[in-house]
This record gives C-alpha cells, sequence and structure tokens, in this order.
C-alpha cells in the first residue's frame, strides 16, 4: 500500500533547509580555499561521512553486504562522483560559487538527454525539447554575452571555471543515468551512496596528493567548514532527503530543485561579494526555466499543486511518479519505473536525500 502523502508544514520548511544547506555549500568551499583546497575538502568530507554511513548501517543491525552484480555499476558511479566533485573543486579555484552552483544543477537537462536516447518509453516531447533549447540558450548567453572580464572585476579565467561547473554538471547527469539503469536501481539508497562515497574519498584525495594540493592551514573557519562539509551536507542532509522521498511524493519535492541555485546565488553574492553579471542572471533565468520544462507534465504540476491549496493535484502527482530529474543526491528507482532522485538509491529501500556531489 502507498503510504507517500502531500506536502505539509514540516515537508516545505525542512526541503527549503536542504536545498539552502546545498546551495551553501559552494559558498563554503570558496571562502576557505586559501586554508584548505576545495578538492581536499571534499575528499576529507567524503572519507568522514562513509565512516559516519557505515557506522549507522551498523548499528541500525543489519550487516554491509555487497550485492550480486553491484559491484561493477557501483564503481563506476563512485568514480564518476569523484570525477564530478574534482571538477567542482578545481571550478571553485577559477569561478565564483555562485556561477559554478548554476551550472552544477544543469544535471537534469543531460539525463533527461541521456534518457531519450537510452529508453525509448521516456522520449523527450515538444514541451521538454523547448526546455533543453532554452537551458542550452541560458549557458550561451552566461558564457559569451558577459562583460568584458576587466570591466566585471572578474579573474581571466572564469570562463574556465564556468566550463568545470559545466562539465561537473554533465558528470552527475553521467552518475544519475547508471544508478536509474544498472542493477544499482534495486539496492538500497546507503549501499548506492556508500560505494559513492568510498570510491570517491580514495579518488579525490589520489587527485589532491597529484595536483599538490594538501597544504592546509588550519583556522577555526577550516574546522568549521570541514564539519559542516562532513556532517550536515554529505552525511545529515542526504538522510533528511532520503527520509523525506519515503514519506512524501517525489515530484512534488523536486520542484524545490529549482531554489538551489537561487539560494546558492544569494549567499555568493551577500555573503562573498561575488559580481554578478546582467548577462549570467539572463542566462541563469533561461536555464532554470530550461529544467521546469524538462520536468513536464509532472513539474508543473508539483508546481502549481505547491502553491495551490494542498491536496488540489495528489492524484495528478501520484499517477505520474517523480520530474526526471530533481537535482539532488543520487539515488535511484527500478529503472523500469520515472521515479528518480538524483545521488543514491531506491527511496523506497533507502535506511536513511545529496549530494549530485556531490558537492552536492
Amino acid at each position: 500500500m502507498e503510504t507517500r502523502k502531500d506536502l505539509d508544514g514540516r515537508a516545505i520548511g525542512l526541503m527549503l533547509i536542504l536545498c539552502q544547506i546545498w546551495g551553501f555549500q559552494q559558498v563554503v568551499l570558496k571562502a576557505t580555499a586559501l586554508e584548505m583546497a576545495p578538492l581536499l575538502q571534499i575528499a576529507l568530507r567524503s572519507g568522514v561521512a562513509a565512516l559516519l554511513v557505515g557506522g549507522l548501517l551498523l548499528w541500525r543491525g543489519p550487516r554491509i553486504t555487497i550485492e550480486a552484480g553491484t559491484w561493477r555499476p557501483g564503481l563506476l558511479a563512485g568514480v564518476l562522483f569523484a570525477v564530478e566533485f574534482l571538477l567542482v573543486g578545481e571550478g571553485l579555484r577559477h569561478t565564483t560559487a555562485s556561477h559554478l552552483v548554476v551550472f552544477l544543477y544543469t544535471a537534469p537537462i543531460f539525463v533527461a538527454l541521456g534518457l531519450h536516447w537510452l529508453r525509448p518509453a521516456e522520449r523527450l516531447g515538444a514541451l521538454r525539447w523547448l526546455g533543453i533549447l532554452l537551458a542550452f540558450a541560458g549557458i550561451v548567453v552566461t558564457f559569451w554575452g558577459r562583460r568584458p572580464v576587466a570591466a566585471a572585476g572578474a579573474s581571466p579565467t572564469t570562463l574556465w571555471g564556468d566550463g568545470l561547473a559545466l562539465l561537473a554538471g554533465m558528470a552527475w547527469a553521467a552518475t544519475t543515468l547508471v544508478v536509474r539503469c544498472t542493477r544499482l536501481a534495486r539496492v538500497s539508497a546507503t549501499e548506492t551512496l556508500l560505494y559513492q562515497l568510498v570510491v570517491g574519498f580514495a579518488l579525490l584525495l589520489a587527485a589532491a596528493v597529484a595536483l599538490g594540493q594538501t597544504g592546509f592551514q588550519p583556522t577555526p573557519r577550516l574546522w568549521g567548514s570541514l564539519l559542516f562539509q562532513s556532517l550536515v551536507v554529505s552525511f545529515a542532509s542526504y538522510l533528511a532527503w532520503f527520509w523525506l522521498l519515503r514519506h512524501y511524493w517525489a515530484s512534488r519535492l523536486g520542484v524545490f530543485s529549482f531554489l538551489t541555485p537561487l539560494f546558492g546565488i544569494a549567499f555568493g553574492v551577500g555573503l562573498l561579494d561575488e559580481p554578478v553579471e546582467t548577462s549570467f542572471l539572463i542566462g541563469a533565468l533561461l536555464v532554470l526555466a530550461g529544467v521546469v520544462l524538462v520536468s513536464g507534465d509532472d513539474g508543473w504540476n508539483a508546481l502549481r499543486s505547491w502553491l495551490a491549496r494542498p491536496g488540489d493535484n495528489a492524484r495528478a502527482v501520484a499517477s505520474r511518479g517523480a520530474a526526471p530529474n530533481a537535482g539532488y543526491p543520487v539515488a535511484a528507482t527500478d529503472c523500469r519505473s520515472r521515479r528518480i532522485n538524483p545521488r543514491v538509491a531506491s527511496p523506497r529501500r533507502s535506511t536513511g536525500r545529496n549530494r549530485r556531489p556531490s558537492s552536492e
């Protein structure tokens, strides 16, 4: 019997907090980049979160087991997770946090394109193609419509950092496709999350050593950043996301994914005094509008039902499932289903929502 329900005040409040956390994490990494490279911070947070997730599984009783046939896609998901955050860490060295969060959250666009080619049942219709065109138009405006670099007060390498952020969004999308369309779709959310955290920690730490980014200056701000990234972002927020997925309709929750980049821009401008060009704002709005359109009827119904009286569209949303990609930590359901959430495995079997990184 289906136990998921319409959004209530608790769910809306928790989702708003999660979106602020996910939008704030890039700002924290950028603010402490001089004390410790973002890449090393992401590696350490993944290692700490892996220990916490493993400890949680042991505390709850069942042994940690690797289901037959899942280690290969699990390893691939972990590698893609590491690639995504390697690009995020390097991107933050060259561009602003507000730029990075917008380009990172283009992932739903690439998921929709991937599913169009991989799964005939999820071919893109006219509305979703329009959304993809809008999103890519926004990317073009953001990249090439800005004022001269010197006038904007930005680094000459900002364009390079934006490109790395866009590639990170593609890597996030690739992770989502792997989780959705392999045997990982039938394992628990925490098992898939553990794959990504463990493999990500090993590869990202190796990358930090290889790139000479292991230096750090211990300051209270850095320790606060590491605690926030490890305990709040990579552990608590992901578990909260999975709890929400077990109790509420995923498509209703997915509408909030469009708020995360907006929070990221607001935090970047307000806390780091990051310059924001008019072309970037126009491009970002086009990208977000494209993501909404790519969500199709599910996204529109979720947005409309959230703004309308609670319960008005519950049956319509329940019959359709979730939007193609909500922009959160990769979790999957069976590949034959349209329900998805981006950074770990089936919400119905989750012991705990990433994160994403993803980093997010």
